[in-house]
């Protein structure tokens, strides 16, 4: 009796025990208190900040938590630049850099670690951390600022290079590297430091060969005609301070110097630049195709060298819609039925020093016959028609082409083998209707007129009207097809001002494409016929008049069209006008573009604990919301019951 009874003690007590392991391991993580939002902090230096009679070749600089140096070859700065780098590294707590070039006398060097300086665990960035020291007496201190943007779309450019220039000629920018420079951060913002008096040029330059000066055409560059001479003076800007994350406790004002010039906008565009050249022509069943890189004075001359041919007019020509490449669909068959021809090009190709120049180019093109295929017993040949393909919908919007596309060039086409027929009621007339020929492609034919709305009309084309020019015949075709209602579009008038010459607008759907295309008219642009939806809008000062944006040319000092984008949007609703004010100049270009169209958006800076602790909460989240759920649907059930 006394065994069982201390048997059951000792039972309960191994229970207990259980039971207690078990509960402490439900605790859960360690939580390892506030999470690290912070990024490293500097502690000191060898040399000083700032230091002056530097002579040394070795800098380290200790921060107050374990780091790493990230891509220093890429995100460190140094200017005046080095030809030979330096190694950077880190080591604990330490940056260290070791000098591998010579020092400049009486210079002040700044070290721009822009983000590349980031603590051991978390990877909290050290943004904008830069240090500087003097080979001389004194530091240079002053500062220049401003933004980079794409020229052609206002896009802020991150990690691109800008510099400045104390020699005023332009020949600089292509013969002598930078005296100062710096990157742009992920937002195209730049801040050139330790600057000295003086008066400068500002160039921003995509750097490709590293040399620090602009001597490669396909460089993407910005500059502007303006000479800065940097200061400094005295400011105030507010300092909100918040007795909690919705109440304002206080506003103050602090002090603080600001250096100027701060808001510097430069515009990168790329020069227009392409090699023009041919590549090996390729040959098929009837035609020879050439593909050129460029459509810049594209006219070549084709010369057949083994072949003779009875009619100067041996080959028809279609050139591709962006008039690059050429086919030429020949019409005799000794011709195109040879097993190899050899052809001249005589056309305009670039030289070594990019010039346009006359060249001869000879090619010898083999034929690739292709297999026959074996017919079976009894089996009736197959019939090869033309290919008619007409480009309307069942239901097509007023504003759309509609076309006819044949699969070979036609041999003297006659406009009554089309039949156009427009719906009366429920009666198809005749309708009127002009074919016009497409100017590059001779395969191609439009159905021209203006097209009224909730209209229906019919394409009627009988059996072996049309023939190529291999003697093909068409088949027999029929289509409908019927415009929308005027209620099914949206209309929008946008009145510009501030503008200094003529240009145009697009409008753009949310992934920044183009949709449609407004010269301005009387201070006006007008786009009608629009489908409901959300637009964008654009305007491009078209200083040429030619109907497109236009690049920059560095050598005629020549800057590329302005760009400005509408900040807001337009929700084009069916059967509703919208009209609009907007000028142009009112809201900083660097501030107009949409975010929602923004394709380089400033990126968040997210740390390890905070993920986990985004985790950590959805998963607590997701847990409370199941829990609610089942209650949610206990008590339902209970009701139904009761």
């Amino acid at each position: 009796m006394r065994f069982l009874k201390n048997s059951l003690f000792f039972l309960v007590g191994i229970l207990f025990f259980l039971c207690m392991f078990y509960a402490c391991a439900r605790i859960g993580s360690p939580q390892g208190g506030a999470y690290d939002y912070a990024p490293p902090g500097y502690v000191s230096s060898k040399p000083e900040p700032n230091a002056i009679d530097f002579k040394g070749k070795k800098i380290e600089i200790l921060f107050d938590e374990l780091v790493n140096i990230e891509k220093p070859g890429e995100k460190v700065i140094i200017t005046p630049p080095q030809k030979k780098n330096p190694e950077i590294k880190a080591s604990g707590k330490k940056i260290t850099v070791e000098l591998k070039d010579s020092l400049l006398p009486n210079t002040t060097y700044t070290f721009d670690f822009t983000d590349a300086i980031t603590d051991n665990t978390e990877k909290n960035a050290l943004e904008g951390f830069s240090f500087a020291f003097s080979t001389g007496e004194v530091v240079d201190s002053l500062v220049i600022s401003g933004i980079l943007l794409n020229a052609e779309n206002l896009e802020p450019m991150p990690g691109i290079l800008v510099g400045l220039h104390s020699n005023l000629d332009d020949s600089a920018f292509f013969s002598t590297p930078f005296l100062r420079t710096t990157k742009t951060n992920d937002r195209g913002k730049f801040w050139i430091r330790n600057v000295a008096p003086g008066a400068y040029h500002v160039f921003a330059l995509n750097d490709i060969n590293h040399d620090y000066h602009f001597d490669q055409p396909g460089e993407d560059i910005a500059f502007t005609d303006s000479i800065y001479s940097p200061s400094f003076e005295g400011a105030v800007r507010p300092d909100t301070v918040w007795a909690d994350s919705l109440v304002v406790d206080t506003v103050r004002e602090v002090k603080y110097t600001r250096f100027t010039p701060d808001d510097i906008q430069l515009f990168l565009f790329k020069e227009e630049f392409e090699r023009q050249y041919l590549s090996r022509p390729t040959r098929a069943d009837y035609t020879l195709t050439f593909n050129f890189n460029s459509a810049k004075n594209l006219n070549p001359g084709i010369r057949l060298l083994n072949q003779e041919s009875g009619s100067k007019d041996w080959a028809v020509q279609e050139f591709s819609e962006d008039g690059k490449a050429l086919t030429l669909w020949i019409k005799d068959s000794l011709i195109y039925n040879a097993d190899t021809l050899a052809v001249e090009v005589d056309y305009l190709k670039s030289d070594s020093l990019n010039k346009l120049v006359q060249t001869k180019d000879t090619f010898s093109l083999a034929l690739r016959k292709k297999k026959e295929e074996k017919k079976k017993k009894n089996e009736a040949e197959k019939i090869q028609f033309l290919g008619v393909d007409l480009s309307a919908q069942p239901a097509i919007d007023v504003f759309d082409t509609v076309k006819i596309t044949f699969s070979e060039p036609i041999d003297n086409l006659n406009p009554k083998s089309i039949k156009f027929e427009q719906k009366s009621d429920t009666i198809w007339q005749p309708g009127e209707i002009d074919l016009k020929k497409d100017s590059l492609n001779p395969r191609i034919y439009y159905l021209s007129r203006k097209w009224p709305y909730d209209t229906e009309f019919r394409v009627r084309i009988d059996s072996a009207t049309i023939h190529s020019i291999y003697e093909k015949w068409n088949n027999k075709l029929e289509s409908t097809f019927k415009f929308r209602k005027l209620s099914d579009y949206g209309h929008l008038y946008v009145a510009i001002s501030g503008n200094t010459s003529k240009g145009f607008g697009e409008l753009l759907d949310s992934r920044n494409q183009v949709v449609r295309h407004s010269d301005i008219i009387n201070g006006e642009l007008v786009f009608i016929n629009l489908k409901p939806g959300k637009y964008y809008l654009r305007y491009i000062e078209d200083e040429n008049q030619d109907g497109k944006w236009t690049t920059g040319l560095y050598k005629d000092k020549r800057q590329p069209e302005r760009v400005y984008y509408y900040s807001g949007f337009f929700d084009i609703k069916q059967n509703f006008e919208f009209e609009q004010s907007w000028d142009i100049t009112v809201t900083p270009v660097y501030k107009q573009k949409p975010l929602e169209i923004t394709k380089n958006k400033p990126t968040e800076k997210k740390t390890k604990h905070a993920e986990n602790r985004n985790n950590s909460n959805n998963r607590e989240t997701s847990r409370q919301s199941n829990s609610t759920k089942q209650s949610s649907g206990s008590k339902s059930q209970q009701t139904q019951t009761r």
